[in-house]
């Protein structure tokens, strides 16, 4: 029994031994918690571009992308539901949420008939347009009007690194470069895009 004091004492060398080893294990544990913690947040502000706005808005309600635009840190995009007889306004964030602000049922088809039946869709004019003129697109509109002869097709408004804005227009059949409806230099030879089948079931 007269051992007991030295059985204490060895003991306590022991825990105070141990106590910087369990300290700097706690540390490390909480600093890969915060590093993970920060991307996540990071990773959540990440600006979405267009075309992750309509593939978002697709994924969460499928359908038909008919026109898109940026309105600060959030997307609004209409998508025509696929049976053609809805419409709806989803926002999507910059973390791409997608979230419907509203829906209009009961639509007639026969409306947007063009829209569903276009060869290049959304996000294939998006690309046409990009290859065109190189930058950020800021909107996307659907226009079946054909007005000034020009036949069915997609406005894409371009924001460039320099801070200009263009229109360009894009055939819904060919991908080709066409005037867009706010004029401006669009050139007339975008060249065949290839692939255009409907992207945005």
């Amino acid at each position: 029994m007269k051992r007991t004091p030295y059985v204490r004492a060895a003991v306590s060398v022991v825990l105070l031994a141990a106590g910087p080893v369990a300290a700097a294990t706690s540390a490390s544990a909480h600093t890969a918690r915060t590093a993970t913690a920060v991307t996540a947040i990071t990773a959540a502000r990440a600006d979405t571009d267009a075309q992750g706005a309509a593939a978002a808005a697709l994924k969460k309600y499928p359908g038909y992308v008919e026109s898109l635009d940026q309105d600060g840190a959030v997307w609004h995009v209409n998508v025509v539901g696929k049976n053609g007889k809805s419409n709806s306004e989803v926002i999507v964030s910059s973390s791409g949420a997608a979230t419907r602000a509203n829906q209009d049922t009961g639509q007639d088809a026969g409306e947007y008939k063009t829209l569903i039946a276009a060869k290049v869709g959304a996000a294939k004019a998006m690309k046409a347009a990009l290859a065109a003129q190189p930058g950020k697109v800021r909107s996307l509109d659907w226009d079946d009007e054909n007005d000034n002869g020009v036949a069915d097709h997609w406005s894409v408004q371009i924001k460039s690194a320099n801070g200009a804005t263009r229109d360009v227009g894009i055939d819904a059949t060919t991908g080709k470069v066409v005037p867009a409806d706010s004029g401006g230099d669009n050139g007339d030879d975008g060249g065949d895009n290839g692939d255009n089948g409907d992207d945005n079931g």
